[in-house]
């Protein structure tokens, strides 16, 4: 008895999976604040869907040779162990895969490609904001090249607004990632590359490096606030008036390897001397002139004057 149910319980095992699954409040990801999310949702449930009715399809087909060709099976007599070669059933399994691939593979370019372009399809579209997002283990650093602002570790940007980062890295390789708005994206040294975010909601959403990157990298995270527009031409000017403003040797000190105690607000921009997409060995060369010497992290554990936590002036 408990052998003819096996299949059925397996089955019921493996869908287990997937409906417990969705009893957690974590996936963010099917919760998305902005066009760009919306889309990567939909894509994903249309990629899910096809996959379960592919997995439904293998699950009966398996039941039904089991349960067909049972080994206690009375009637034998057509069945032939010897029998192979169908012409027809190899072309059948041959099509069938192309035909899933294409089915994946057209949405799956289409969305690609429509998101790399600014999210606003209004007939009025609105400017983008540009934003500078620069990783440094194990921080985000943010700059605002046209209003002059520079914050660490957390953002501002106006609802309803096409947001253009223009990401890198100070030094090893990060990946930007807002799952309630959007994608991840890699930032790396010595080049810079392009994301189109936006927000449809007010709220505070949070944002962290997906990639693994040092024993640092789970507290590499920052929050983006999506604020009314008005109160984001409020907060840039009160910033650009109240912050005080990024001095080499404080932006020097975000180059050691660490996190920052709080957030940090300035109203001037690393940009005037320094853009790590066209200077890949900037950090590196800081880390030297401050007498930062390397530690194998296999070897002994790296002094702590090695791995300060960054610390400089600057209003939230």
């Amino acid at each position: 008895m408990f052998k003819r149910l096996r299949p059925f319980l397996a089955l019921g095992l493996v869908l287990s999976v997937f409906f417990l699954g969705g009893c957690s409040n974590s996936y963010v990801i099917f919760d998305p604040k902005g066009p760009v999310a919306a889309q990567q949702k939909d894509l994903i449930l249309y990629s899910i869907g096809l996959m379960a009715i592919i997995l439904v399809v293998v699950y009966v087909l398996f039941t039904v040779i089991l349960v067909k060709y049972r080994e206690n099976r009375k009637d034998l007599s057509n069945y032939d162990p010897h029998n192979h070669g169908s012409k027809k059933l190899e072309t059948i399994w041959t099509i069938i895969p192309i035909i899933i691939i294409i089915a994946l593979a057209i949405p799956t370019v289409k969305v690609i490609y429509d998101l790399e372009k600014s999210t606003d399809t209004s007939s009025k579209p609105k400017a983008p904001l540009v934003i500078n997002a620069t990783a440094v283990d194990w921080k985000w650093i943010f700059s605002y090249p046209k209003q002059g602002i520079e914050t660490v570790n957390y953002i501002n940007i106006p609802k309803d607004r096409p947001v253009l980062f223009k990401l890198t890295s100070a030094d090893s390789m990060s990946s930007f990632w807002v799952p309630q708005l959007g994608g991840q994206k890699y930032a790396m040294s010595g080049m810079e590359t392009e994301l189109y975010l936006q927000a449809d909601e007010l709220g505070t959403f949070e944002g962290r490096n997906s990639n693994f990157n040092g024993e640092g990298f789970t507290h590499q995270t920052f929050n983006v606030h999506s604020v009314s527009q008005a109160d984001f031409d409020k907060w840039t000017a009160d910033m650009k008036s109240k912050s005080p403003k990024l001095t080499k040797e404080q932006y020097d000190k975000l180059m050691l390897q660490g996190h920052v105690k709080k957030t940090m607000t300035f109203s001037s921009t690393h940009l005037k001397w320094v853009n790590h997409a066209h200077e890949a060995d900037y950090a590196v060369k800081t880390r030297e002139r401050l007498g930062v010497v390397p530690q194998n992290p296999h070897g002994s554990k790296a002094k702590d004057a090695n791995k300060p936590e960054s610390d400089s002036k600057g209003d939230s």
